[in-house]
């Protein structure tokens, strides 16, 4: 039996997206796009046996963009599973992203996390859900709406603004991605389901746009009472009075039976804002997976809110690079670290220190958890303020 692992060539992508498409039970149809350099897969006696690709995606780092893979299309056809064709795959991806010094996170949705947090992968944001009646859509403290809507068309003009509100929603934020066309395309602005429409409204103030918010209406169903389906794409908003705006108009959907929103980022305001908050049906998964390939090239590029000094150890069994005494030093005007031999405050797997890193947990919460060891448990709060995020950590995309 030989084993080979490397890119798929141009004339073997049909073949990659069957045995993604089998391997994930969803419609060949839907994968697609993804060029072959980007790709990585296990071979065995010349039969594809292992999908896996990478997308070069740009995601927000606390406030900063930076480049990350985005791993997806991955999967192994039952005949070849248990053979460690995916860690092998994985290693390999690793080590080839610490040579090339350009994308020192990996990031990715897992169809089982349990898969990728053998790897050093953490769960790094949770996503939430809701599932509410329009007629439940009342605030306790209304606030003052005094702009409009109206609807967006098709022009590249009307789509610059979307590109525009979204980019100043996510200019603080972590885990957002910047969403080339072709993102756009295929997540929020696909194509509607069948029999239904997809709806994009603006929301100004004096004509001033202040957000926007698009989502899919599916045909009714028969029966007594409203049956229309509403699925929300994408919720962004500048403003206090935008954001509720936005859930006015919901609410005026006499004719919906079932408002979906299922990418809701945890820290979303509107559960602390409805009167009757327990008829969202909220209800949470894990979000984004994080793994940080290179803690020397990754952890500076996060911009900081204090001044400090981190001083940790790490073990990393795929990543040896990582492995040692790291002293971080942080700042509002920048950051660096290097390797020491200075007593470490911290003991940190590698995934521990990615939910740290991306503002998931705080070194304190960690601690409770058993996460990781303290050595000097008088830093804690200093690694916590060091690690605030503004935002909760979250991507709004599926990739």
């Amino acid at each position: 039996m030989v084993v080979e692992i490397r890119p798929a060539r141009p004339e073997e992508m049909e073949e990659f997206y069957r045995v993604a498409s089998t391997a994930l039970v969803l419609p060949q149809g839907q994968l697609q796009g993804i060029n072959p350099e980007w790709t990585l897969c296990a071979f065995e006696d010349g039969k594809l046996a292992t999908a896996y690709g990478a997308w070069p995606l740009t995601m927000r780092f606390n406030g900063e963009g930076i480049p990350v893979a985005g791993v997806t299309f991955v999967g192994t056809l039952p005949i070849y599973r248990r053979r460690g064709y995916l860690r092998k795959i994985t290693t390999r991806h690793f080590e080839l992203l610490h040579e090339q010094e350009e994308r020192s996170i990996a990031i990715l949705y897992a169809s089982m996390a349990a898969i990728y947090q053998r790897y050093g992968y953490a769960v790094v944001s949770t996503r939430n859900s809701y599932h509410v009646e329009p007629r439940f859509l009342q605030f306790a403290l209304p606030v003052q709406v005094p702009g409009k809507f109206r609807e967006l068309g098709s022009s590249d003009d009307e789509f610059g603004l979307l590109v525009d509100l979204y980019r100043r929603f996510r200019v603080n934020r972590i885990g957002y991605s910047h969403r080339a066309r072709a993102m756009w395309e295929a997540g929020v602005l696909r194509h509607p389901p069948a029999g239904g429409l997809v709806v994009k409204v603006v929301y100004e103030e004096a004509g001033e746009p202040l957000g926007y918010t698009v989502y899919a209406l599916e045909a009714p169903t028969t029966g007594p009472v409203p049956g229309q389906r509403l699925t929300i794409r994408d919720v962004i908003w500048l403003s206090a009075s935008a954001y509720q705006a936005i859930w006015n108009y919901y609410a005026q959907m006499d004719l919906v039976g079932e408002l979906v929103w299922d990418r809701v980022p945890s820290d979303d305001p509107l559960p602390h804002l409805l009167l009757e908050p327990r008829m969202l049906h909220t209800t949470s998964a894990d979000g984004l997976l994080g793994r940080i390939i290179d803690i020397e090239r990754a952890l500076p590029k996060r911009p900081y809110p204090e001044e400090a000094t981190l001083i940790f150890e790490v073990v990393d069994d795929l990543c040896p690079w990582n492995n040692g005494r790291w002293k971080l030093e942080t700042s509002i005007a920048e950051a660096s670290i290097k390797s020491t031999n200075e007593k470490p405050q911290l003991m940190i797997p590698i995934s521990t220190l990615a939910m740290l890193v991306f503002g998931q947990i705080n070194a304190t919460e960690a601690v409770r958890m058993q996460r990781l060891d303290v050595l000097d448990p008088d830093v804690l709060p200093i690694w916590d303020k060091a690690m605030r995020t503004l935002y909760r950590p979250f991507c709004a995309d599926f990739f």
